[in-house]
């Protein structure tokens, strides 16, 4: 005969009790946090949805800058924008402005942040250096390279003892807005590389100190590659970040597309269409054109980094 206690009768009663309470749980945090999140989602969609949505049914109209006589007109701004080659000329600009700084910013801050990091005095004192540059606004930047590369007066003529014509000779107009892209961002990869550095524990180089690997080895096989990932977000974000390039740029040249429009980006001859030449349209057109380009950057460097996660495991 066998003896039921209370705590047997009482054991399935409780489990339906708790899974009937737990969708209620759900459900009632879902609720809590909707009014959390709700300011942020009103603000999205007005200030990113609604623009998005808007440009799109622009892009399809000849809509001018005062927004009266929108007429719908098709693909005809987009079969426009085929055949437009300032529009292929600004995204050239900004391509090849972006195959120069993504490298060059990915390498100097790796280098500037394994300088900070094994620094032994004021390393306070570096880091601030090598960071304070990227909280100066666009324009003060600009302002500033603007003069030091002046070819009468300017700081780098004068010390390297050049004759370089940088902001009017289409050949170095976009140099010399990379090299101030350089100066004025690298101290926001550099954070992010400073921080993974610090992350990486000492016991890893203790132990290839002991095997008998020298600093180089070290880096090879210990640093690089667990800084693999922050390497990637930096790639990424300094892609995008200089597709979008144009505060600088037009800064530097006085708001004008440089010599020989050798500084016009893709965004700087989007604002040329829509506020110089009103036809909003149009404008709205190649922006939506530029979203695809990004987003399809965005896509393929999520698939590429999915894919090797994959084939690490």
């Amino acid at each position: 005969m066998t003896t039921t206690t209370p705590q047997a009768v009482l054991a399935p009663a409780r489990a339906k009790s708790a899974a009937d309470s737990a969708p209620a749980r759900r459900k009632q945090g879902l609720q809590h946090g909707g009014w959390f999140v709700a300011p942020f989602l009103v603000l999205f969609a007005l200030f990113v949805i609604w623009p998005l949505l808007r440009g799109i049914y622009l892009s399809f109209t000849d809509a001018n800058i005062s927004g009266d006589g929108a007429g719908f007109i098709g693909l005809d701004n987009y079969r426009e924008a085929l055949h437009d080659q300032l529009m292929w000329d600004a995204l050239g600009h900004s391509a090849y402005f972006t195959l120069l700084v993504v490298p060059c910013i990915t390498v100097l801050a790796f280098l500037l942040a394994m300088l900070a990091h094994h620094i032994e005095r004021a390393q306070w004192l570096w880091r601030l250096c090598f960071f304070i540059p990227f909280l100066l606004p666009s324009t003060v930047a600009g302002n500033l390279w603007q003069w030091l590369f002046n070819p009468g007066s300017g700081m780098v003529n004068h010390v390297f003892g050049l004759d370089t014509p940088w902001l009017t000779d289409k050949s170095y107009a976009m140099l010399a807005v990379v090299l101030t892209t350089l100066w004025w961002t690298v101290g926001f990869s550099f954070l992010l590389y400073l921080a993974a550095l610090q992350g990486i524990p000492a016991h890893l180089y203790e132990a290839a100190k002991l095997d008998g690997a020298n600093a180089w080895h070290r880096m090879v096989h210990i640093t690089l590659p667990l800084l693999r990932n922050i390497t990637g977000l930096v790639i990424a974000l300094q892609i995008l970040a200089s597709l979008q390039v144009f505060d600088q740029a037009v800064v530097m040249q006085d708001f004008g597309p440089g010599p020989e429009g050798a500084t016009r980006t893709f965004v700087q001859y989007t604002l040329e269409e829509g506020f110089t030449s009103y036809r909003v349209g149009y404008a709205s057109a190649i922006s939506i054109i530029f979203f695809v380009i990004i987003a399809a950057v965005a896509l393929a460097r999520m698939w590429l980094l999915r894919n090797r996660e994959e084939g690490g495991r």
